[in-house]
């Protein structure tokens, strides 16, 4: 890892309609529009699908480096995150962020083991840890 801090950028353009395109320099460029729930198409990525995907992103990255340093031999790690959305003292902004963590170890890993790497690996998440929501994690290991 280089050392910190880091600096990440990003570019969006948009007009007074339709879609807006996002850069990051060298990765391919996205599309994002409105969410379906805010009159979008709903068939475009959305700033809100952005951030809820990226908590269950970097659980995943997270978790790999933890894992690693655990010396756990794991197989998959699924990730499904559900952001809720809410109005709170009329501020539009996400409340709650839960994580539903399907992992499968590796033959003869323990568990126990398993969800506590996992659970260390949600507290070190940079993408949850940068967020003013409750986070909730809930595991299902599988495999052992």
């Amino acid at each position: 890892m280089q050392q910190l801090p880091h600096h990440y950028t990003a570019r969006a353009e948009g007009q007074p309609t339709g879609t807006l395109t996002t850069r990051v320099e060298g990765l391919e460029t996205l599309q994002v529009a409105a969410p379906k729930q805010f009159d979008g198409p709903g068939d475009q990525w959305s700033p809100e699908d952005l951030l809820v995907a990226s908590a269950a992103d970097c659980l995943i990255l997270t978790f790999r480096a933890v894992a690693s340093a655990s010396r756990l031999d794991w197989l998959n790690l699924a990730c499904e995150a559900t952001g809720t959305l809410e109005s709170v003292e009329r501020i539009t902004r996400f409340t709650e962020l839960h994580l539903e963590a399907t992992l499968e170890i590796g033959p003869g890993e323990s568990a126990e083991k398993a969800e506590r790497v996992l659970v260390r690996a949600e507290q070190a998440c940079l993408v949850t840890n940068s967020l003013n929501t409750k986070t909730q994690l809930h595991v299902n290991i599988t495999g052992g």
